[in-house]
């Protein structure tokens, strides 16, 4: 399964200013983009260093941590993400590197290996995470930003909610977006959106993109009651359904029935739900412990 067995220790996780990592006793880590001043615009591309690969290491690390049961990405200030960060920063690939381009010197096909083998992987890693993922989308989510936001489980959002697509540097919509945003919204949305690059908080929720949009005043509250609701679940009971449901997707009905059916036995006799059976019957809150 997806997180077993990585064994990242929260003391090897090395942290970098441009992206927090606050973890709560309530269960919760919150993963924060902190580059206000630049609309929490992305910091380089693939390196190790860069936004994408920190937060799906932040991810990973979260999701081998027992304390933790709901991870939570979010920006400060005025946005989620703006995406690639045209400028660039010293020390990191620029604008163009990060959309793939490929560099002096490079084969005809580099664009594409680099894309491929490198941000459209590591955006896609982060669907795999097991525990529940939201992204609180508390203002623009433009271009690599709703990528990010769109692997998420769920998305909460307020009146300063926007999705933004790669128009403005001259790209298609790719990585989850070409393939969520479907899935979402239904097509001719989605082609609706490809074609202008702009859709609002409002329009987002009709759609299906947001889970929920609520004053941006009440969204931390709204997203912390979310995770509550959550974390009163069996933890494993979560993580399975997340799987099954995600794998059913782009599977049949006999595929998805064999999933659960599978699941099911697993999970009967799992120490969570003989736990959820006893805390039932003897009328107290259960204590879950993921196994």
């Amino acid at each position: 399964m997806p997180g077993a067995g990585r064994g990242i220790e929260m003391q090897e996780l090395e942290l970098v200013p441009y992206l927090l990592y606050e973890k709560e006793e309530s269960g919760i880590l919150w993963i924060k983009f902190n580059r206000p001043e630049r609309m929490n615009a992305a910091v380089g591309g693939t390196e190790r260093k860069g936004t994408l690969s920190k937060v799906g290491e932040y991810m990973r690390a979260a999701d081998d941590d027992p304390e933790i049961k709901v991870i939570v990405l979010t920006g400060l200030g005025r946005a989620f993400c703006a995406g690639v960060d045209v400028k660039g920063i010293e020390g990191f690939e620029t604008g163009d590197n990060f959309l793939g381009n490929a560099a002096p010197g490079e084969g005809g096909d580099a664009s594409r290996e680099r894309f491929y083998y490198g941000i459209t992987k590591l955006m896609k890693d982060l669907s795999f995470i097991r525990k529940p993922t939201i992204a609180m989308v508390n203002g623009p989510a433009a271009g690599f930003g709703m990528g990010m936001a769109l692997q998420c489980d769920i998305r909460y959002g307020s009146e300063n909610t926007r999705f933004i697509s790669y128009q403005q540097v001259g790209q298609i919509i790719e990585n989850g977006g070409a393939y969520y945003l479907p899935r979402l919204a239904g097509l001719g949305r989605a082609l609706e959106f490809s074609f202008t690059g702009h859709l609002d908080g409002p329009t987002a929720a009709e759609w299906g993109v947001l889970n929920k949009i609520v004053p941006a005043d009440q969204l931390e509250d709204e997203v912390r009651a979310l995770c509550v609701k959550i974390m009163r679940n069996p933890p494993l009971v979560t993580w399975i359904n997340k799987r099954v449901i995600r794998a059913a997707m782009d599977s049949t009905l006999e595929t998805t029935a064999v999933l659960t059916s599978n699941a099911s036995g697993i999970l009967a006799n799992s120490d969570d739900a003989v736990e959820a059976r006893n805390a039932l019957v003897e009328r107290r809150e259960p204590l879950f412990h993921g196994r």
